[in-house]
């Protein structure tokens, strides 16, 4: 009889030592898991903070492209004064090479800001460039040409600033 209880002892050791084997294992691959799903969510967790730093810095770069875009808009109206003074201009020559040369330095001021006129006469009327104030009856162009440009419009860094003020032409009306 003894031999059977020693049996029985190795054969509880045996199956006792293979059930620690078997949760050491299971122990092990759980780690393993939570390993995987620890290094997963870091993964994500690093690509959103590099996609919200890529957009931070998407967002200061038009901050600062469009920072100068209230004095732009300002200095227009000192545009158009010279503008309208160049126009009608006196006999002085060194009074108008003044004003020109004045003229000239704010618009390359402006320039290098990212300033640049909307090219309005003689084109297609477009609602994204130009603000129709007149029409004209005219046979003489296509219906909705840019016939005369009453105010210059402009765009910064490719942003209307200010919509071209125009007259567009206009078919005449058929009588039936």
């Amino acid at each position: 009889m003894k031999v059977n209880i020693d049996d029985n002892k190795e054969d509880k050791a045996r199956n006792s030592d293979k059930k620690t084997d078997e949760q050491a294992d299971g122990k092990v691959d759980d780690k393993d898991a939570l390993l995987a799903d620890y290094k997963e969510h870091l993964q994500r967790l690093q690509a959103e903070f590099d996609n919200y730093r890529k957009k931070a810095d998407r967002d200061k770069e038009e901050i600062c492209r469009f920072a100068s875009y209230e004095l732009s808009y300002k200095m227009l109206a000192i545009l158009d004064s010279f503008e309208l003074a160049l126009e009608n201009k006196s006999r002085d020559d060194n009074f108008i090479k003044g004003i020109e040369m004045i003229y000239g330095q704010i618009y390359s001021l402006l320039e290098k800001e990212g300033l640049r006129k909307i090219d309005a006469l003689n084109k297609k009327f477009d609602a994204n460039y130009h603000e129709v104030l007149l029409s004209e009856v005219r046979n003489d162009v296509d219906e909705d040409t840019v016939i005369e440009e009453l105010q210059k419009g402009y765009m910064l860094n490719n942003k209307v600033l200010r919509y071209a003020k125009v007259k567009i032409s206009k078919k005449p009306k058929e009588n039936n």
